[in-house]
C-alpha cells in the first residue's frame, strides 16, 4: 500500500470537518432544561381526540352550585406552575379549588372548579372562559352555562315629560327576561290629534333590572296649545304598559309683548276715565238750596175797627 500523497494529507482535515458537521445536523436536538416542552389545559374527562369535550358545559337553576374539573397536562421534563382564573360573564361565576397549581413533569392534574349560578340570573345561556397561564403562555377553555327556570317578562314606562320639541321618558325592565321594546306615541291637543306614531321597535335591548332614559323628538310641536301625550310600550310575551303627560305650549315672546300692551291699554283707559270723571265733577253746577218751608201759622182773630165817635 502506497503512502498518501501530500494533496490527500491536506484534504483529510477538511473532509473530517465536513463529516462532523453533517453528523451534527442529523442528530436529534437535545431537550431543553429550562421548562416543559409542552402542556395543555382542557375539560377533564376520559375521552381523547374527537371524544374529548371541547368546552365545559353546565346547567342549573339560579342560586345552585355546579361542579366540574379542568385537566392540566405537563408533557415536559420539568415541573411547571399554572395560574387559573375565570373570564367573561360565566367565567366570573367560577371558583377553582386552587388558583395556582404546580404540575410535575409528565403528569396530569385535574383541578376541581365550582360555578355558582347567581340567584338573579336570567333563564337562558351565558358564556365565559377558564384561563390557564404558565411561562407567558395562555390557554383558554370555553365555558357554557344554561340557566333554567320560569321566565317573567315585565316592562314599565315612567317619568314621561314633554318639553319643547322633545318627549322624554324612561323604560324599566322589571322581569328576568331580555326585552326588545316597541313604542307608540300619540298627542292630543285642544282641536284634535297633533301626533300619531304607530308602534315601532326601538334600537335597544333591555336587560333584566335595567333602566334606560329615552328621548322622542317632536320637531313640529305646536306653538300654542294644551297637549296630552300618551306613550304605549310593548315587548314579546304580551308585555304592555302606557303612561301620559300634559303640557301647555305658549309663544313666550308674543305673550309677554301682548300682555304688556294689554296692561298698558288698561292703564291708559283707567287714567283717562279718572280724568274725565274729575273734569265732569268740576263743570257741573251746584244745586240751589231751597229755603226751608214756612210753617203755617193759625189765623189771627180780628175784630172790625170802630170809627171814631161811633157808639158802641
Amino acid at each position: 500500500m502506497s503512502p498518501p500523497t501530500p494533496r490527500l494529507c491536506r484534504a483529510l482535515p477538511v473532509l473530517t470537518a465536513a463529516l462532523a458537521v453533517l453528523l451534527y445536523g442529523l442528530a436529534p436536538p437535545a431537550a431543553a432544561d429550562d421548562g416543559p416542552a409542552d402542556w395543555t389545559a382542557r375539560p377533564a374527562g376520559t375521552g381523547t381526540g374527537r371524544d374529548a369535550r371541547p368546552y365545559v358545559y353546565l346547567e342549573g337553576t339560579p342560586g345552585t352550585v355546579l361542579q366540574d374539573r379542568l385537566a392540566v397536562t405537563n408533557s415536559g421534563r420539568t415541573p411547571m406552575t399554572v395560574r387559573l382564573r375565570g373570564d367573561g360573564r360565566a367565567g366570573g361565576w367560577i371558583r377553582f379549588a386552587e388558583d395556582t397549581v404546580t404540575v410535575p413533569a409528565r403528569t396530569r392534574a385535574d383541578v376541581p372548579l365550582a360555578l355558582t349560578v347567581p340567584p338573579d340570573a336570567v333563564p337562558g345561556d351565558a358564556s365565559g372562559e377558564a384561563v390557564a397561564i404558565s411561562g407567558g403562555e395562555e390557554i383558554r377553555v370555553p365555558v357554557r352555562v344554561r340557566t333554567v327556570g320560569p321566565t317573567l317578562a315585565a316592562l314599565t314606562v315612567e317619568d314621561v315629560e314633554v318639553s319643547g320639541g322633545a318627549i322624554r321618558y324612561a323604560l324599566v325592565n322589571r322581569g328576568n327576561a331580555m326585552l326588545r321594546p316597541r313604542l307608540a306615541v300619540r298627542a292630543e291637543g285642544v282641536f284634535g290629534t297633533l301626533l300619531d306614531r304607530p308602534e315601532r321597535p326601538l334600537p335597544l335591548e333591555l336587560a333584566p333590572g335595567r333602566r334606560v332614559e329615552q328621548t322622542e323628538p317632536w320637531p313640529d310641536a305646536p306653538a300654542l296649545d294644551a297637549v296630552t301625550v300618551r306613550l304605549r310600550v310593548a315587548a314579546s310575551g304580551g308585555v304592555r304598559d302606557e303612561a301620559e303627560a300634559s303640557a301647555t305650549y305658549l309663544p313666550v315672546g308674543p305673550v309677554v309683548g301682548g300682555g304688556l300692551l294689554l296692561l298698558g291699554g288698561l292703564a291708559v283707559f283707567a287714567s283717562g276715565a279718572y280724568r274725565r270723571r274729575r273734569r265732569t265733577g268740576r263743570a257741573a253746577p251746584r244745586p240751589t238750596p231751597h229755603p226751608p218751608p214756612v210753617e203755617a201759622r193759625p189765623p189771627v182773630a180780628t175784630e172790625p175797627l170802630l170809627k171814631a165817635g161811633a157808639k158802641t
